[in-house]
């Protein structure tokens, strides 16, 4: 699409923040996004279900997505790989230690409460609930936290999700968060790194 054009930089600051530009209409949060063009063009049902229950699991785990897997597992990208770089100091390792304790809750409560033992997290199928979460969880494995190597069924859901979407589509989506680490090799100007490292510091408090 229309992303890497001139025009996308323009809607979103930040080149990497997912923004929508349909007409006049924008759009700058990857879950309204994602629900926005399943409306707009029709995609298969099972991505955002018609049956309103089905509907309002996804809906559900959405919420608690934000507030927790969210939460956490970016983190791990600010920790291992962004805030040394810009701080020129590597990260004490407790702060890492605390960030995997935290995903590491969120992961556990992902499996017994939404995945179960179902093939997806609303059911036999596929939806946007599992879009969201595998992005997401893609992001610690990008800067070497694999964290789905002592979780068998999580491994195996991700396989899954891997499947359905298509094996090509899945590391295309991925290619810019698995290279991540090569952003450890970044040139980055000296002032910059001065006026972002406070910044940086104190997010970490």
């Amino acid at each position: 699409g229309a992303s890497n054009s001139e025009g996308s930089g323009k809607v979103s600051l930040l080149k990497k923040v997912p923004a929508l530009k349909d007409g006049d209409f924008t759009l700058a949060e990857c879950t309204a996004i994602l629900l926005y063009l399943t409306r707009k063009y029709n995609t298969p049902d099972h991505w955002y279900p018609s049956d309103i229950q089905k509907r309002a699991q996804v809906d559900e785990y959405l919420s608690w997505h934000h507030a927790n897997i969210r939460a956490n597992a970016p983190k791990t990208m600010w920790i291992k790989v962004l805030i040394p770089l810009f701080t020129g100091q590597p990260l004490p390792s407790e702060k890492l230690q605390e960030v995997m304790e935290g995903l590491s809750t969120s992961l556990k409560q992902f499996e017994e409460r939404f995945l179960q033992d179902k093939a997806f997290i609303i059911g036999s199928e596929i939806s946007l609930a599992d879009l969201v979460a595998i992005v997401e969880l893609m992001q610690p494995v990008g800067v070497g936290c694999d964290i789905f190597e002592d979780r068998p069924r999580l491994m195996e859901w991700r396989r899954r999700v891997e499947d359905a979407v298509g094996k090509e589509l899945f590391f295309q989506a991925h290619e810019m968060i698995l290279n991540i680490k090569e952003l450890s090799n970044l040139q980055i100007d000296p002032q910059l790194k001065e006026q972002l490292a406070p910044v940086l510091m104190k997010m970490l408090k």
